[in-house]
């Protein structure tokens, strides 16, 4: 069913959802913590019978969720975000390699929480967000390098990394590779590379539990003092209800995840050559080898937010700026990075067909009000003529 708001006047209204980076449940994993939310609800560290069956119910649904993942349920820990898994997951391998050094490798559009956890200048990108391989490959080799950092694609634009080519150069440095597969993993398929590997059930229909996976082999330990949860990774448990609803998107999602995938391209194939048919728009990212559901683009003379909220006017929500919302950066750093136009971006993040079926709708809608929408912010801004 389309979603609802409700206007100020208090009437309801369809929502076409066009910006999914942090969408509605999936259907059946929103029955499914109903359900767990009575039945999981106890402490699964305690004694008691309740205790006794909220861990058995997180057991299962760890397995559930390695398996995304591609790792070892005893590998895997759940976290209260996937910024909090990233933090983590780099201050683990940096403090294991601390006698090697502090520094760590990655890109310039990465996300924001490593970038400036890292706290060492970047990688260059080139003008479709894609890391510069050769450099990337030569710093690896730099001296004091601890760790590296690599997506398997930009949420914001879509552009795949080079996952494989990095992954092989890391091991061949012996240096530690972290992936970030935050915007992909249920929408895009997920290789067996990285030493530790962080995701995002958000992105599959799940709520927003950040997963980390630490490989077998891999060195990696937090300073002191220890955390008690998690594989000595969290400070507390997570709730299960929340687990069990993350694994429950994932089942779902998994097994429609080809089609759904297949139906999206197409779908931002028809948005990317709606935007290029605008004037003084540009299409951003790799054309091809891209995220299926994922796509950007500047609009000249326009400002990013008179757009949205032009968009929303009509019943569209999209995105704008950077996707690193809880960034000190400057808005869009991977726009930046990619020596594009930072401001007057669109961004639309299709979510599930199981979680918005009127998806195909939505994006047709957004394509017909698109020229008008430009126009009308042009307009206002008094930049039409330019």
């Amino acid at each position: 069913m389309p979603h609802t708001v409700v206007e100020p006047h208090g009437t309801p209204s369809a929502l076409g959802v066009l910006d999914a980076s942090r969408s509605p449940l999936h259907p059946l994993a929103e029955e499914t913590l109903r359900a767990a939310v009575g039945a999981a609800w106890a402490d699964p560290a305690g004694r008691h019978g309740p205790a006794r069956s909220a861990r058995a119910l997180l057991d299962t649904a760890r397995e559930v969720l390695a398996g995304a993942l591609g790792v070892r349920p005893d590998e895997l820990s759940v976290h209260a975000s996937a910024e909090d898994a990233l933090a983590v997951g780099l201050a683990g391998l940096r403090h294991a390699r601390r006698r090697v050094g502090e520094d760590v490798v990655l890109g310039a559009t990465e996300r924001s929480v490593l970038l400036l956890g890292a706290g060492t200048d970047p990688v260059p990108a080139d003008p479709s967000g894609r890391v510069d391989e050769k450099a990337f490959g030569t710093a690896l080799h730099s001296p004091g390098v601890a760790a590296a950092v690599l997506q398997t694609a930009n949420g914001e634009v879509g552009t795949r990394q080079p996952v494989a080519a990095l992954d092989a150069a890391a091991r061949e440095a012996g240096v530690p590779l972290l992936l970030d597969a935050t915007a992909s993993l249920g929408r895009d398929p997920l290789s067996g590379h990285g030493s530790v590997i962080v995701a995002d059930a958000a992105a599959f229909g799940g709520p927003p539990l950040g997963l980390l996976g630490v490989r077998t082999g891999t060195r990696w330990s937090l300073p002191a003092p220890r955390r008690e949860a998690e594989q000595g990774r969290a400070w507390a448990t997570p709730w299960v209800p929340l687990v069990l609803a993350a694994a429950e998107a994932w089942r779902q999602t998994a097994a429609g995840a080809v089609d759904d995938a297949r139906a999206a391209r197409a779908l931002v194939d028809r948005v990317r050559a709606a935007a290029a048919a605008v004037r003084d728009v540009e299409v951003l990212g790799d054309a091809v080898d891209r995220l299926p559901h994922v796509v950007t683009f500047s609009v000249l003379l326009a400002d990013g937010e008179a757009l949205v909220d032009e968009l929303a006017r009509r019943g569209l929500a999209v995105g704008s700026g950077s996707a690193c919302t809880s960034s000190v950066l400057r808005p869009s750093h991977v726009l930046a990075a990619m020596g594009v136009l930072t401001h007057g971006n669109l961004r639309l993040v299709l979510p599930l067909e199981a979680v918005s079926p009127d998806r195909a709708a939505d994006v047709e809608r957004f394509c017909a009000a698109l020229p008008e929408v430009v126009g009308a912010v042009r307009r206002r801004m008094g930049t039409e003529d330019l």
